[in-house]
């Protein structure tokens, strides 16, 4: 059974860290470029406060959610990068409050869902676990490109291990993303934590094999560096082909990193 309590606790504080680096930053500095093409600091708060609200519309109100829906589908490939330009609009105090509203809305939202209800989102429903899952891993991801914006290292942790899971778990996606076939077998995911744990996925005997640190792993499916600059290593020539098309986020496939875009 996924534990939602901690699921929202890992959430909760993964969105801690990221506001640290975001809360004392002078107005100018919200403009700063990330290096996502065309967002800026600003843009990537926006998202992920546009994306927490409308979680939470999901979890509380699912006919507003689906006119939601229904109003974005002739923009489906834009309207989210619109949303993120418009909060990004938004004088930086005024969005960080916001941001800080819509968190707080959305973690009571989802401990009010029924067990066994299934949440509507622009892809296939989701239970709460998993609409938390997504919503950890996007604010990861996100605080990523700002911490590089910023030139910030951050320290990695054990909710590492929800990103990867999620990797894991988003392989056969990444491939129909990508048009193709999803291997019929499953692989070998063996990852070092950062306290040196082992964290493992799938049967010990899996031909196909992929192995590295849990952080260089989570960067990769996040696509928030290139394949090329992380110590993740395949053994087999499916693995091999997924690691280069990785993507535990939702939408068309992503463009990833340009090779030793982040080299010291």
């Amino acid at each position: 059974m996924v534990d939602l309590q901690a699921l929202l606790a890992d959430l909760e504080a993964e969105c801690t860290d990221l506001d640290a680096l975001v809360a004392g930053l002078p107005s100018a500095e919200w403009a700063r470029p990330t290096p996502a093409a065309g967002w800026t600091i600003a843009h990537q708060i926006g998202h992920l406060t546009w994306t927490d609200e409308v979680a939470a519309l999901s979890a509380t109100d699912a006919e507003a959610f689906g006119e939601l829906v229904r109003e974005a589908l002739p923009r489906a490939l834009t309207f989210v990068d619109e949303a993120a330009e418009q909060a990004a609009a938004t004088p930086a105090p005024e969005l960080l409050a916001r941001w800080r509203r819509g968190r707080a809305t959305l973690a009571p939202a989802l401990r009010a869902v029924p067990p066994g209800t299934k949440l509507p989102w622009f892809g296939p429903p989701m239970s709460p676990a998993s609409m938390v899952s997504a919503r950890l891993m996007e604010t990861w991801a996100h605080g990523q490109d700002v911490a590089d914006a910023l030139g910030a290292n951050r320290t990695p942790t054990v909710r590492l291990r929800n990103i990867a899971h999620l990797g894991v778990r988003t392989r056969n996606f990444a491939y129909q993303v990508h048009g193709r076939t999803p291997p019929a077998e499953e692989f070998r995911v063996e990852l070092r934590g950062p306290g040196g744990e082992l964290w493992t996925w799938g049967p010990e005997e899996a031909a196909q094999r992929v192995e590295g640190p849990a952080l260089d792993f989570c960067l990769l499916v996040t696509q928030r560096r290139h394949p090329g600059d992380l110590a993740v290593t395949a053994h087999g020539p499916d693995a091999v082909e997924w690691l280069g098309i990785a993507q535990a986020f939702a939408g068309p496939a992503g463009t990833g990193r340009t090779a030793g875009q982040f080299a010291h």
